[in-house]
């Protein structure tokens, strides 16, 4: 007979939240080497990367997304922006609400990192098949969907 997980002695072996930051920070760690190398700080590849392909966001969305402090991220975006990377736009002209956009020169960083980051995501659910891989990020994003705070860009 097949024994469930939830026989564990040890409360965080079963409990989601513990489960899904292990497993964030192992497979994390494992491409931040990458990034480190390839000259940025894991900060600025978040932000890069939530930036890449997108319409401009408000730094409320960005650091929802990157999972940065919001104050942190604005530090960030101070020295990212004096670096060239991003573009902070005043939304329809109102001062009061900016958003962040990614510049050319940001976007040719980034773009280095999108395809090793796809090949460490490829090795990482490999083991999974295609299926259960595509069924994980499902799960993954229904969670977020269900449980995240909307962003309204402003």
């Amino acid at each position: 007979m097949q024994t469930s997980r939830t026989d564990s002695a040890r409360f965080v072996d079963d409990y989601l939240p513990a489960l899904l930051a292990q497993a964030s920070r192992l497979i994390s760690g494992e491409f931040h080497l990458v990034v480190n190398a390839n000259g940025f700080t894991v900060s600025e590849w978040r932000v890069l990367a939530a930036l890449a392909g997108s319409e401009p966001i408000s730094i409320g969305h960005i650091a929802q997304i990157t999972t940065i402090k919001q104050s942190t991220v604005s530090r960030l975006l101070d020295r990212m922006e004096a670096a060239g990377y991003v573009e902070r736009l005043n939304k329809d002209g109102d001062r009061r609400i900016t958003l962040v956009t990614i510049t050319p020169a940001g976007n040719r960083m980034v773009l280095r990192l999108i395809p090793l980051a796809r090949e460490h995501e490829q090795r990482v659910l490999e083991p999974f098949g295609l299926q259960r891989a595509e069924e994980l990020k499902s799960t993954l994003r229904s969670i977020i969907e269900l449980h995240g705070t909307p962003v309204l860009d402003t």
